[in-house]
């Protein structure tokens, strides 16, 4: 394996990511692009799992608002997250890197279940695994997800691939010119100054299980190699207490 920070890390990937301009739906140039990155990481001899969200499909909280029950709202939520997966596994497998779609929802007739020795068996193999359908929960984040799969494979570290946005500012720089951004954080420091770059129930499992986390833009062309590599890019954010400002 070529000299890498990270060997094995979950990418997570929001559904918006997925969608690009269009804000909305799959964006087949997108995909096209990031599976593109993918496989450079994938002949570096990185073991990848992706965690994918579904805001590009359905929001949850949304539907709620709109009186649909929470539970039932998630759900459809999670079905949204099953679509990108198979999207990106198709997008991949179409230039040679092998996939496996493990879902937290059984539906046996397009994707595996998730198994967590299953699941670290493929990496082992040389498959990129995406987890899709959350937590298989209602009320759970796709970040908590992450955060779980992470420490459930033993990760090195959650990438989270931001649709534009660079890291992790004191406030959003799209409203607020004097915002700065942070180079390095903790987990801790995340859910003091309510950063919102995870849910605090991720940041919290992420802390616990001393799991790193880089933010950083999807949107720029080799920023996932720069990151495995150990680049300074985006923000790191780290379980234990030595961030710096």
């Amino acid at each position: 394996m070529t000299d890498v920070k990270y060997k094995r890390v979950i990418l997570k990937l929001s559904g918006e990511a997925l969608a690009g301009d269009r804000g909305f739906g799959i964006n087949p140039p997108v995909i096209k692009d990031v599976a593109e990155e993918l496989k450079q990481v994938h002949e570096l001899g990185v073991e990848i799992a992706i965690v994918v969200g579904g805001g590009n499909m359905w929001r949850g909280e949304a539907g709620a608002q709109m009186g649909m029950e929470r539970a039932q709202a998630d759900y459809v939520g999670m079905l949204g997250t099953i679509m990108n997966a198979l999207a990106l596994q198709d997008s991949l497998e179409s230039i040679g890197v092998p996939t496996r779609v493990q879902t937290s929802i059984e539906m046996r007739q397009i994707a595996e279940p998730y198994v967590r020795r299953k699941a670290v068996r493929h990496l082992e193999k040389g498959r990129i695994v995406i987890f899709a359908g959350g937590t298989g929960s209602p009320y759970f984040s796709t970040d908590t997800t992450a955060a779980l799969r992470a420490a459930e494979i033993n990760a090195d570290a959650i990438l989270m691939a931001k649709n534009g946005v660079d890291g992790v500012y004191s406030a959003d720089p799209n409203k607020d010119s004097s915002a700065v951004k942070y180079d390095s954080l903790t987990h801790l420091e995340i859910i003091k100054n309510n950063l919102h770059v995870m849910d605090s129930t991720a940041s919290s499992l992420s802390m616990d299980n001393d799991i790193p986390l880089v933010v950083f833009n999807l949107n720029e062309t080799g920023n996932i190699m720069k990151v495995v590599e150990g680049q300074n890019i985006g923000t790191t954010v780290r379980g234990n207490n030595d961030g710096n400002k």
